[in-house]
């Protein structure tokens, strides 16, 4: 029996010389099995598109690919939004089963292999109706400020609001089932999300396969991305007749509630960061019925984009 699975990833940047190099060593150095499956799990390519970046950051990609053929750079002289890059890293993937991971994200050492072995019945290698799988954010925000927590605390109900509806993001994993997403999609990850329930297929959330990111550290940033989030939803529900998890407001209110519950000395913190949210779609909602906005190529939020030193 034939336990190998190839998968290829895609690496969707813009100037991210800050991190570019972290994640491709991560990357490189992923665990390819461990014992509690015989599925065998190996990056059989790393794609990074590069989208109109301006900064060192084809260089570094460059010199990785010097050292490691398996490393393959995808320039774009303008930026055409994520989902356009997306849709590029699939036209060109060699392999079946592809990941798509944003280039200012850090994947744990076990990522990829968690997030690729649910596709398969280890003892037959036959698939599962698992079409997507998504990973577990963890943010790397370390200020003891309220943006940070805020930010911690929004992560940390996507991880209890995924483990009843996978809502996923960040880094995910699907069989290539399709050729494209809409590219006028600001919400890729949600996009792919709709197409893969449209195919029959079931989405996962992989609780295990760790990614860490960076979230905003400023509040006009974190407006900035929590608005942008807002009308990429909004778009999806007009554009894809799909509705994600998070849109789910009584889910969301208990989740709030029971944080609250769980830690009453915090719940001036919890209550502000519920109306903070509130008030992000809001914005987002008159943004895009009323300015007719759509960000599907949005600004860089540079608070978020370094994760380590």
């Amino acid at each position: 029996m034939n336990n190998l699975v190839l998968c290829s990833v895609g690496v969707m940047a813009y100037n991210e010389e800050k991190n570019i190099s972290h994640i491709l060593s991560a990357l490189l150095n992923q665990q390819q099995n461990n014992k509690h499956s015989n599925i065998k799990v190996q990056i059989d390519e790393i794609i990074v598109i590069s989208s109109g970046s301006t900064d060192n950051t084809n260089n570094i990609v460059e010199d990785f690919s010097q050292k490691n053929n398996k490393i393959k750079l995808i320039k774009e002289k303008t930026r055409n939004g994520k989902s356009s890059a997306i849709n590029l890293f699939i036209k060109n993937a060699n392999t079946n089963i592809l990941i798509v991971e944003s280039a200012d994200t850090i994947p744990d050492k076990n990522c990829v292999l968690n997030l690729i072995q649910p596709f398969y019945n280890s003892e037959d290698m036959s698939e599962t109706k698992i079409g997507m799988t998504g990973g577990h954010p963890i943010p790397l925000n370390y200020n003891n400020d309220f943006i940070s927590y805020a930010v911690k605390l929004l992560w940390k109900l996507h991880h209890k609001m995924a483990l009843f509806s996978p809502k996923l993001g960040e880094m995910i994993a699907f069989k290539k089932v399709f050729e494209k997403i809409p590219e006028q999609s600001a919400v890729d990850e949600a996009s792919i999300e709709a197409i893969i329930k449209e195919k029959g297929l079931d989405c996962k959330y992989i609780p295990k396969a760790i990614v860490y990111n960076k979230g905003p550290e400023t509040l006009s940033d974190f407006i900035k991305q929590r608005k942008r989030i807002a009308i990429g939803h909004l778009w999806l529900k007009n554009n894809q007749n799909y509705s994600v998890s998070s849109n789910n407001l009584s889910l969301l209110a208990n989740l709030f509630f029971f944080e609250i519950i769980n830690h009453p000395k915090d719940i001036i913190k919890i209550i502000a960061v519920a109306k903070l949210e509130i008030l992000c779609r809001i914005l987002g909602i008159f943004d895009y019925h009323f300015k007719k906005s759509n960000p599907f190529i949005w600004d860089t939020i540079n608070s978020a984009k370094k994760l380590r030193d």
